[in-house]
C-alpha cells in the first residue's frame, strides 16, 4: 500500500506542477481529469465494501483508456515484458516449442526446425504430462511454458504422451537461445521460379530474405514469389531493407507522419540492392498487415513487384514504445506512414468514433487516386488493392467450427500416430477415399455438432412465428424444416469433402514435416502460388501488368 500511495501522490504532484506551468485550457484539462482519477481511486480503495485489488483496478482503468484508442496501443506491465520481448525480437531461451490447449490437453503444437525439442524427436500432438519430474496436465500454458524456458545450456527433461505409443516418452533437452527463423519455407516451384515464405518481421528479416534469394538464384531461378500472406508485420526497418534488396540505392520507400514534428521521418534505402530486374510476385491476403504492406506497398508504388491475391488489411500505424515507471511500457501509436506514391493505407477511422463507440472504415468517397512510378492508378485508405485478384477461398460453417474444435488436429496426431514412418515428400501425399470415410466416421464418435447460418435463420423465423402468433398454424412445417435441417447437417462432412479433405492432408503434413510438409502438400492446388507463377513466367504478360494504365 506504500508503493501505491506513493504513485497516487505522484500523480497528484504531477497534475498540480502540470496546471500551474503549462497554459492553455487543455492542459488545465489533463491535470484536472489526473486529479480527480487519483483522488476518485483513492476514495475507492479505502471506503469500497469489498477489499479490491489496487493493480488490477488500476490496470483495467488504463486499458479501458487505451481501449478508445486503436488496437495497437496497449500498456505493457513489468511481468508481461518478456512476451512482449519474444513477439518483437523472436528471440528467447528454451527449448524452442510452442505449445497449446487441444481437447483439453496440452499439446506440442510446432516444434521449431533445428532447435532441441525438434532435433530430439518430438513431434506435433505430443502431449505433455510432465516437466522435470512435475505433473502438468491440467496446468495454463503460461505455467507450462515458463517451466520449460530457463538460462542456456541448462537442461530440463519432459515427458510426453504419443499417440501410438504404450509408455510415455521422456526427453531431456538443453535450453538454448531460440531466435525464430522469419522464413518458414523457401524452395522451387518451377525450373527457374522461387519461393520465400516470409511469416515475420523480427530482426534480420532482411538479411534471411536477401540469404534466401542468392540461394535460390544458385538454384536456378529466375524469377520469384514473395509470400506475405497473413503476415501481421513487425519491423519498419527490416520491411526497408527487404525492399532495398529489389530497387536501388537512394530511393524513398516510406515517411512516417504524426503529432510530434522532430519523429516525422523519411526512410530510404541504403545499400545497394541485390536484384533490380528479376520478375517478382508478391503474394498478399486480407491477413497481410502493417511492415508486409510497407514491402508489398513500395513494390506496387515502384512497379517493382505484381501484388497477386487479396487485398490488404489497411494497417498504415506506427508504434513506439515508451518507457514507463517500474519497468512498464507503453506501446503506442505515434504516426502514420505514407508510401512513396504518397498514400496511407490505414484502413479503419479510430479517430472520429461513432456515439456508440464503434469505429469504422473509410468510406470510398474519401478514397484518393494516386499514380505509381510509370503512371498505374493506385488508391488508398483501404489496404493495398492487388493487381491480380484471386478470390480467397470461403469455407461452410461445419469446417469452420470443425477446425476450430481441435478435431482435425487431433485427427491428424491420430493418424501419424498410426502411421509412423515419416514420408520422405509430402507433393504427392492424398488421403484414399477409405481413409476419409474413417475421419468422418472418428468424427461422429466424438459426438461433433455445429449451428450452420440455417439454423439460426430457422430459429429467427421460429420466433417471428411465435411474437406473429402464426406458430400454433404453422408449427408442423417448422418442425418438418428444422428436421430436413438437421438431417442435412448429418451429411455436411461428405458433402465439403473436396475443401475438408485438403485442410486435412495439410494438418497431417504439418504433423510430419512442419511448415516444409505443409507447403508441398498444398503447392500445386494453392491458386494464389499458381497465378503468381504463371505471370512470372510470362514476361509478356508481367511486363504489361507493370505499364501505365
Amino acid at each position: 500500500m506504500k508503493r501505491l500511495s506513493y504513485l497516487v501522490g505522484l500523480v497528484l504532484l504531477a497534475g498540480t506542477i502540470w496546471a500551474f506551468t503549462v497554459p492553455g485550457e487543455k492542459y488545465f484539462d489533463i491535470a484536472k481529469s489526473l486529479d480527480i482519477f487519483a483522488t476518485l481511486f483513492k476514495e475507492v480503495n479505502a471506503h469500497y465494501v469489498d477489499e479490491v485489488n489496487p493493480k488490477k483496478l488500476i490496470e483495467t482503468g488504463i486499458n479501458g483508456m487505451l481501449d478508445q484508442l486503436d488496437p495497437y496501443t496497449d500498456y505493457i506491465p513489468e511481468e508481461d515484458l518478456e512476451a512482449f520481448s519474444i513477439q518483437t525480437t523472436g528471440q528467447y531461451a528454451g527449448v524452442g516449442a510452442l505449445i497449446g490447449i487441444v481437447n483439453k490437453k496440452t499439446v506440442i503444437t510446432n516444434p521449431y526446425v533445428g532447435f532441441p525439442a525438434e532435433r530430439a524427436g518430438i513431434r506435433v500432438g505430443d502431449e505433455i504430462i510432465s516437466v522435470d519430474g512435475k505433473q502438468v496436465q491440467g496446468s495454463p500454458t503460461f505455467e507450462i511454458s515458463t517451466l520449460l524456458k530457463g538460462k542456456p545450456n541448462t537442461d530440463v527433461v519432459l515427458e510426453v504422451k504419443r499417440v501410438g505409443q504404450k509408455e510415455n516418452l521422456k526427453f531431456k533437452l538443453t535450453r538454448e537461445k531460440i531466435k525464430i527463423s522469419n522464413i518458414t519455407y523457401q524452395g522451387m516451384v518451377a525450373p527457374d521460379v522461387g519461393y520465400i515464405k516470409l511469416d515475420e518481421f523480427t530482426p534480420g528479416a532482411g538479411k534471411e530474405v536477401e540469404a534466401a534469394v542468392t540461394e535460390l538464384k544458385k538454384k536456378g531461378a529466375k524469377k520469384l514469389i514473395l509470400d506475405l500472406r497473413d503476415n501481421p508485420g513487425g519491423s519498419l526497418y527490416e520491411a526497408v531493407n527487404i525492399v532495398n534488396l529489389f530497387i536501388p540505392k537512394g530511393k524513398e520507400v516510406v515517411s512516417t507522419k504524426g503529432k510530434v514534428p522532430e519523429w516525422n521521418k523519411t526512410y530510404t534505402t541504403l545499400n545497394n540492392p541485390l536484384d533490380t530486374d528479376i520478375p517478382l510476385a508478391i503474394l498478399t491476403s486480407e491477413g497481410s498487415a502493417s511492415a508486409s504492406e510497407i514491402v508489398a506497398g513500395s513494390l506496387q508504388d515502384y512497379d517493382r513487384a505484381v501484388l497477386v491475391g487479396q487485398k490488404t488489411f489497411g494497417k498504415g500505424l506506427v508504434q513506439t514504445t515508451r518507457q514507463l515507471a517500474y519497468n512498464a511500457q507503453l506501446k503506442v501509436t505515434t504516426a502514420k506512414y505514407y508510401i512513396p506514391s504518397g498514400r496511407c493505407i490505414q484502413a479503419i477511422d479510430y479517430e472520429h468514433r461513432q456515439s456508440d463507440g464503434t469505429v469504422q472504415k473509410f468510406p470510398d468517397s474519401l478514397k484518393r487516386e494516386f499514380k505509381t512510378a510509370i503512371g498505374r492508378k493506385v488508391f488508398d485508405g483501404a489496404g493495398l488493392d492487388p493487381d491480380v485478384l484471386v478470390e480467397a477461398a470461403t469455407y461452410s460453417a461445419a469446417i469452420v467450427e470443425l477446425v476450430g474444435s481441435g478435431l482435425v488436429f487431433e485427427y491428424a496426431t491420430k493418424y501419424c500416430g498410426e502411421h509412423p514412418e515419416i514420408p520422405n515428400s509430402m507433393k504427392d501425399f492424398t488421403l484414399s477415399d477409405a481413409e476419409y470415410q474413417r475421419f468422418v466416421a472418428w468424427v461422429k464418435e466424438q459426438t461433433f455438432t455445429f449451428s450452420s447460418e440455417l439454423d439460426q435463420r430457422t430459429d429467427e423465423l421460429i420466433a417471428s412465428a411465435k411474437k406473429e402468433r402464426y406458430y400454433d398454424e404453422l408449427q408442423g412445417q417448422l418442425k418438418e424444416l428444422k428436421a430436413k435441417i438437421e438431417q442435412s447437417k448429418s451429411t455436411a462432412l461428405i458433402r465439403n469433402k473436396p475443401e475438408l479433405s485438403r485442410i486435412l492432408e495439410e494438418e497431417i503434413a504439418f504433423h510430419y514435416s512442419l511448415v516444409k510438409g505443409q507447403v508441398e502438400v498444398s503447392m500445386e492446388r494453392d491458386k494464389e502460388i499458381s497465378e503468381a507463377r504463371k505471370i512470372v513466367s510470362d514476361l509478356g504478360a508481367y511486363k504489361k501488368m507493370l505499364a501505365p494504365n
